[in-house]
């Protein structure tokens, strides 16, 4: 597949899980000019909205070296610390059979969309991504790590665990490195950040659910905008 096949590909994927009609124009979002349109930003339900994402993923210091940790900073179209892009396209049974997840990940969640988070400053692949260096803890900050390294860097938009959510774009980002799969780990921010200071890491948290509803809490619920500022 050519790179402009491959890109409108990945393109069509994240729009569809975000519920936004591949026809409609995609409204900007965060990376730079030269990471292109279909750099992927991702933000906190928390912190943003589609209109205002306020605040996306980056990379701390802009280093792509191999345990740098990522969280969030503001939207920026000058900042290639904030760009990153998918280097793969599909389900997570896709994810399985390149060796990337767990046999027991894709018989949980083999049907569901996934993603890796390459970090591209400027456009530029790195060969590292958004992932964790060892088995999933409570609290593991979220780092740069190899993306070849099996069962450490893809992320499940499980959709299906956030119904409630899902249609306005808003869903959890489960890990593939997790082995538990009724509370699996996911993509978690804390409450009420003080957002005039550097922010914090993104972090693993066990995947709450919350009252009769079975709601998943703000600070597990993310957004995916694709472009540039």
């Amino acid at each position: 597949m050519s790179l402009k096949k491959k890109v409108a590909a990945i393109a069509a994927t994240l729009t569809s899980v975000c519920g936004m009609s591949a026809a409609v124009a995609i409204p900007a979002s965060a990376a730079t000019p030269a990471c292109g349109q279909y750099c992927i930003g991702v933000f906190s339900s928390e912190l943003g909205t589609y209109a205002q994402p306020n605040f996306v993923e980056h990379v701390f210091g802009g280093v792509a070296r191999i345990d740098t940790e990522t969280g969030l900073t503001t939207a920026s179209s000058t900042d290639p610390s904030e760009d990153f892009m998918n280097p793969h396209q599909g389900d997570v049974s896709d994810y399985y059979q390149l060796g990337l997840v767990s046999a027991d990940v894709n018989r949980h969640y083999g049907s569901l969309e996934a993603s890796q988070l390459e970090y591209a400053p400027l456009g530029q692949p790195t060969g590292l991504c958004v992932g964790v260096p060892i088995s999933p803890y409570s609290g593991e900050a979220l780092s740069l790590q190899p993306c070849t390294v099996p069962g450490r860097t893809v992320w499940i938009i499980a959709t299906a665990l956030s119904p409630a959510t899902a249609s306005a774009g808003f869903f959890p980002i489960i890990s593939g490195a997790t082995t538990d799969f009724v509370h699996p780990f996911a993509m978690t921010y804390p409450w009420h950040v003080n957002t005039n200071t550097m922010l914090p890491p993104i972090r693993l948290r066990h995947l709450r659910f919350r009252g009769p509803a079975q709601a998943v809490p703000a600070t597990q619920l993310w957004g995916v905008k694709l472009g540039v500022l």
